[in-house]
């Protein structure tokens, strides 16, 4: 709200942190905010100031409910629930959309277990959102390492295999239809369609023009990869700044780079790291 207040911010290259770029958020630059979360509590006291503002803006929000062993520091489900709710109340429906996602397949979070968490999260979010985003864990040195050392611990990770999305998303996808919502995947390079998942956008140009009545750029943002098919946008988020420690998490490399982010961390910065 600062950088909001300020009217723009620096975004560091995460390749080259002492590379950074400017990005006005003067309400007349910026067609619509689109906030990634897992805890978008501490905002919600001050949307009426994004409101008063003029900005348009919506919630892509991460509820999964995994244990402890991929989750250390994890939000309680029903907590999330709660807060998930309360902020479509105030938004409406349209501008939250949940995140289940990444789906981790293990001996702890089985197809089964999704299935049976999927049914009672979205009995609990039923009426405040339409659309439910899912994708599957990708891999990545740093995640590797790190979900490897459930294996002293003597939790396997399931390969994905075309018999267990088999097994997996059309049940899903019968959940979400039953609860009214769409299921859409997220950047995911093999087709899902015929297990009832249609490609999905997290910049997604047709939403904010059916929400919002804007018309955006289709132009595919050329950043991202290919299998990605969101539109045109600009990140402002820092790498290695969420201390919650989640296993699978790609945006977390390094836990002694998020304790040094952190220590460093100035809410008068321009960017989220000094």
């Amino acid at each position: 709200m600062n950088r909001v207040d300020a009217g723009f911010c620096t975004v560091p290259n995460p390749f080259n942190p002492k590379q950074k770029s400017h990005v006005s958020l003067r309400p007349r630059d910026v067609d619509v905010i689109v906030f990634w979360t897992r805890n978008p509590a501490p905002l919600l006291p001050r949307l009426w100031e994004l409101d008063d503002r003029g900005y348009d803006y919506y919630f892509l929000y991460t509820l999964l409910a995994y244990p402890g062993e991929l989750e250390p520091n994890g939000i309680p489900a029903e907590e999330s629930v709660r807060t998930f709710r309360r902020l479509a109340d105030m938004t409406g429906p349209g501008r939250v959309v949940w995140r289940y996602d990444p789906i981790v397949l293990s001996s702890i979070t089985d197809v089964e277990f999704h299935h049976r968490t999927f049914l009672h999260l979205a009995e609990s979010l039923r009426d405040s959102t339409s659309r439910c985003i899912v994708s599957l864990v990708d891999s990545y040195k740093h995640t590797e390492a790190r979900l490897c050392t459930l294996s002293e611990r003597n939790i396997r990770f399931h390969r994905h295999t075309k018999s267990v999305l088999s097994e997996l998303f059309p049940r899903m996808a019968e959940i979400a239809r039953a609860n009214g919502m769409m299921l859409t995947s997220c950047a995911e390079e093999r087709d899902l369609t015929s297990f009832g998942v249609a490609p999905g956008k997290c910049i997604d140009d047709a939403l904010i023009r059916d929400v919002f009545g804007r018309k955006v750029s289709h132009r595919k943002d050329p950043g991202q990869r290919a299998a990605c098919g969101c539109v045109e946008s600009r990140d402002i988020g820092v790498y290695d700044t969420c201390s919650r420690g989640c296993l699978y998490c790609y945006a977390t490399r390094s836990t002694a780079g998020v304790e040094r982010n952190r220590e460093r961390h100035d809410p008068r910065a321009e960017s989220l790291v000094t």
